[in-house]
């Protein structure tokens, strides 16, 4: 009986080390990650600092390349990764680079490829994803149209898509829901990433009366500040940029779809999927960004409002428009080309 015994604990203590010494084996993924535009641009901000969390926290390693424009060099980059460094997983931005990305993806099957796009997935091996925050966007639109004073709200905008058009139409939508009277005028500037072109509209918006703006794009925030205008970001907790001017804005998370990436992956799972939902404020990947301190200034009646649409959001009892359309009146550049 005793043999057994000994037994059967040198076979738990084999089993044991046998596990241990697995787990000691397995190796971090190898993500890369191929941006068009600078990481400082805030939708692949968004998508580099989700992925650099997961790579200080040992899950992967991670590498990346921005600023590769929209002139054809993403294929090549692409390609050469792929042949190269082989990573199970490369995230990055599609859009300008749509049909690149997708012959890269059809020719390198076992390569998990996950690019934001506003198109559909492909078999065997391409997911997409879009930063799905009208919902915050709304939220951001109430406060807006109630602290507004002149009842004139400034956008601006990079491209009339439809993947910015929801945002701000659902900026608009809180803004008119609480505030009838107020005007939202909206400028597009005919880029992803141009602060300069940014600024200069956001300050023709406050010359025309704009009293509150929305920085869709990078740039605008800087506008605000220098009028000591109020303002609201997007796509990033963008506080920190100008402390006393930004009141919150739609945050975007890209943990959540990374994660589910990630383990797809881990598990010899994956398949090309629409990952949409996951940035979606019932997933977590969508927020209002902290108020640090507004609530002190912010009607009390008004935060109450959007705390309370905020929570039915996320329980499914309040669903925000989804409305792709240009909005009303925009500004929108003549011989505007989706690109870079």
């Amino acid at each position: 009986m005793k043999n057994h015994i000994r037994l059967l604990l040198v076979i738990l203590i084999l089993i044991l080390a046998v596990s241990v010494t697995a787990a000691q084996d397995e190796e971090p993924l190898v993500v890369f990650a191929a941006y068009a535009t600078p990481i400082e641009e805030p939708w692949d901000g968004v998508i580099h600092v989700a992925l650099q969390a997961a790579a200080d926290e040992g899950r992967i390693e991670y590498e990346y390349q921005d600023e590769i424009g929209y002139s054809g060099d993403m294929e090549i980059v692409l390609r050469e990764v792929a042949e190269e460094t082989a990573p199970d997983v490369i995230f990055g931005d599609a859009f300008g680079n749509e049909e690149a990305v997708r012959r890269v993806a059809r020719d390198y099957p076992d390569i998990a490829f996950v690019f934001g796009s506003g198109l559909g997935p492909a078999q065997p091996n391409l997911s997409v994803f879009d930063n799905w925050i009208h919902e915050p966007a709304y939220l951001s639109g109430l406060i807006a149209g109630s602290v507004t004073e002149s009842g004139i709200v400034g956008v601006v905008g990079g491209y009339p898509v439809p993947e910015v058009n929801r945002i701000v139409n659902a900026f608009i939508q809180g803004v008119t829901e609480v505030n009838e009277e107020a005007e939202v005028r909206v400028t597009f500037i005919n880029s992803w990433f141009d602060p300069a072109a940014a600024q200069e509209a956001a300050q023709a918006q406050v010359d025309a009366g704009a009293d509150i703006l929305f920085a869709e794009r990078f740039g605008v925030i800087d506008v605000a500040a220098e009028n000591e205008l109020w303002a609201f970001g997007n796509m990033s907790d963008q506080n920190e940029l100008a402390p006393e001017t930004v009141i919150t804005g739609p945050v975007w998370d890209m943990g959540p779809t990374i994660d589910f990436v990630l383990d797809q992956v881990e598990a010899g799972s994956y398949t090309g999927l629409d990952l949409k939902d996951f940035s979606m404020m019932a997933y977590g990947g969508a927020s209002l960004a902290p108020l640090y301190g507004f609530e002190q200034t912010l009607d009390a009646d008004l935060l109450k409002m959007v705390r309370e649409r905020e929570q039915q959001i996320t329980d499914g009892l309040f669903r925000v428009n989804i409305d792709e359309a240009t909005p009303n009146g925009a500004v929108v550049p003549e011989n505007t080309t989706i690109g870079g």
